[in-house]
């Protein structure tokens, strides 16, 4: 459906040339007002009124919301054209980059997916002294308190909230679901006169609470404590921070939607085999403790996923994927940004990939205050800045752009991006992309304003597929010449090396291997590799017997890496019997020399067994004269005859 553009040059303060951006998008684009969301604000509503509008402006979102409000209709979607391209110093045309922005404005964004949780407002609160008793009155009118703390501490004169005394041994899940085990548990005696009492204690006590206020002053219970939901953690040293933890807990009760960041294919997961360990990227990764071993592969538990996507970027399979938004989703957004960008007239663009708060901002200060962006540099908002891993960033080299940047976020999960950053430099080039770490609009705004990265691919192409697909393409398109491409240690692509001199083509790497990079063939004895598919997992290495395998990172680009190749093979031995061909020759020619001499084989008939097939070796079995599977003569059948002979009447 077609879409229209309300533009506004902000009071004049940016050039917006709206006959030749509607000629490059396709779609009707107003002329520019000077005051859309005060003077003209009839505009606005006409344009409401109209439906199928987007407006360029987000820092008035507020006043187009109230407006739809008033007018009874759904609110408009927003594009910013000021602060990421009208706004900028850079005298070159903006026509190209804003063609990008509202070409990937005009994408049909997948609905997100989420789960509804619910809390009734029962609160556990954590801590000794003052501070906690004040957080407990102040709460006991929105929420269910509960307040744990040192039974040595003077009780509260007061039963407007429960006390409890004891020790928190341990503490599990999220937003209400959490449950805690609590220690020489101690609970109020409601009667008596004089100062309240407790209980006998009671160890592993299990209770369940929907939020934690945790104002002991001590280590956290949950590691990236500031992204487990429905936990608050203050200093009770700190009256502002124990004013804002008692504020935000006072909101949680009610209906809440998780999103669902994470989309997962068990059956491809590569974390282990028999009980044998390959791949742990996820979990090293997993800040939060979401992702756990469950047999084979990893679960994620969506309760605590904090949608840092890290572990959709580190997974070599595909098992795990990024969800909010789809991988394929920021595929397109990549492409279409390049595609509108060289379609409009630019040449050489660069992409800035930064999250959508910290970086925003960053883009939106530089702009109102300092140089703004160059008009080359196309900025891309994501909710998670670590999803957007090597794939990603090959993919937009492939699709045209001159370079990459991230732009690291104070939340940002920097080990993670930086793998990922050092795989993409390896296989697109240093040059090509790189990390902004600075929190100065001004400085970001310098560095990209300095940079001068390579020219651009001559052909771009836009790979589809797989992550692991794209990255093959990509990296084809951008080494046209080249056939492989060495890689940093634990890279997920690259060759099984096998000292054939070592390995006896046991074929246990076969059985284990995940992906099926490994195989046998069922004619002759050989072990045969396909390096596509080898996802360098390190599971084949870790349980070869011989110590034979070893793993060579590396992007192969020729089609040589698509097709099965013999990594290692030995003449089959034929049957002393019937000839038929089964086993490797050297390994039975060793088993045969080394049995020579042992006691239970001193007969050359039980050694010859050794030599021979299934078949035959069953049949010489059998028809030995110490055959173990023989037994005594088995007794003739009786019959009536049998009878009739002991009758005396007979």
């Amino acid at each position: 459906m077609a879409k229209t553009l309300i533009t506004c040059d902000c009071e004049g303060s940016q050039h917006i040339d709206s006959d030749a951006l509607s000629q490059t998008l396709g779609h009707a684009v107003t002329p520019p007002c000077s005051a859309l969301c005060t003077r003209q604000i009839d505009r606005a509503a006409a344009a409401l009124t109209a439906g199928d509008a987007i407006f360029c402006c987000t820092q008035e979102s507020r006043v187009f919301t109230e407006l739809a409000e008033e007018l009874g209709v759904t609110p408009p979607p927003l594009l910013d054209l000021r602060d990421r391209a009208g706004w900028s110093d850079d005298p070159a045309s903006k026509l190209p980059k804003m063609s990008a922005l509202a070409s990937e404005a005009l994408l049909n964004a997948p609905a997100e997916k989420s789960l509804d949780v619910t809390s009734e407002g029962l609160c556990l609160i954590l801590g000794t002294g003052d501070a906690a008793v004040q957080a407990a009155h102040q709460l006991k009118d929105h929420l269910a308190v509960t307040l744990l703390t040192d039974p040595s501490q003077p009780l509260p004169d007061t039963r407007a909230f429960d006390v409890i005394g004891g020790t928190l041994r341990k503490a599990k899940g999220a937003l209400g679901h959490f449950e805690v085990t609590i220690d020489a548990l101690r609970q109020v005696v409601p009667g008596g006169r004089g100062e309240l009492t407790y209980t006998a204690p009671q160890d592993g006590a299990i209770s369940h609470c929907d939020v934690i206020l945790d104002m002991r002053g001590q280590q956290p219970l949950f590691p990236a404590h500031e992204k487990r939901e429905g936990y608050l953690r203050a200093d009770p040293a700190h009256p502002p921070a124990v004013a804002a933890a008692v504020l935000a807990a006072s909101h949680l009760v009610g209906t809440f939607e998780q999103p669902l960041y994470v989309r997962t294919e068990p059956l491809l997961c590569a974390h282990s085999r028999a009980g044998q360990t390959a791949c742990t990227n996820c979990l090293d990764l997993c800040p939060t403790g979401a992702i756990t071993p469950d047999g084979d592969h990893v679960s994620v538990d969506p309760m605590i996923c904090a949608g840092c996507g890290a572990c959709s970027a580190a997974c070599p399979s595909g098992a795990i994927s990024y969800d909010a938004p789809p991988v394929d989703f920021t595929m397109l957004r990549v492409q279409t940004l390049a595609r509108a960008y060289l379609d409009a007239g630019g040449t050489a663009p660069r992409l800035l990939v930064h999250d959508d708060t910290f970086g925003s901002e960053m883009i939106r200060l530089s702009a109102r205050h300092g140089r703004g962006l160059p008009a080359d540099v196309i900025p891309m908002a994501l909710p998670a800045l670590a999803a957007f891993g090597h794939a990603e960033a090959l993919a937009a080299l492939a699709a045209g752009f001159a370079g990459v940047s991230l732009l690291l976020g104070p939340k940002s999960d920097r080990d993670a991006i930086e793998t990922q950053i050092a795989l993409a430099r390896a296989i697109g080039g240093d040059a090509r992309v790189q990390l902004i770490d600075t929190p100065d609009p001004d400085a970001m705004s310098d560095t990209l304003y300095d940079g001068a990265p390579p020219a651009p691919v001559t052909s771009p192409v836009r790979p589809m597929g797989t992550r692991r697909q794209i990255t093959r393409q990509a990296a084809r398109a951008l080494h046209p010449d080249a056939e492989v491409l060495p890689l940093p240690a634990g890279a997920p692509y690259g060759a099984v090396v096998v000292d054939s001199d070592a390995c006896t083509l046991c074929l246990s790497c076969v059985s284990l291997c995940p992906s099926g990079a490994l195989g046998d063939n069922p004619d002759l004895p050989q072990l045969r590799f396909q390096e596509d598919a080898c996802l360098q997992c390190g599971l084949c290495a870790n349980i070869c017997p011989e110590d034979a395998i070893t793993l060579a990172p590396q992007l192969n680009l020729t089609g040589a890496a698509l097709e099965q190749r013999v990594l290692h093979e030995e003449e089959p031995f034929p049957c002393v019997e019937c000839g038929t061909l089964f086993g490797v020759k050297s390994t039975i020619d060793r088993i045969t020399d080394k049995l020579r001499n042992h006691s239970m084989f001193a007969d050359e008939g039980k050694l010859r067994m050794i030599q021979m097939c299934d078949d035959c070796r069953i049949n010489a079995q059998y028809h030995s004269a110490n055959n173990p599977l023989a037994g005594a003569e088995r007794p003739r059948p009786r019959t009536t005859d049998d009878y009739l002979s002991k009758r005396r009447d007979h």
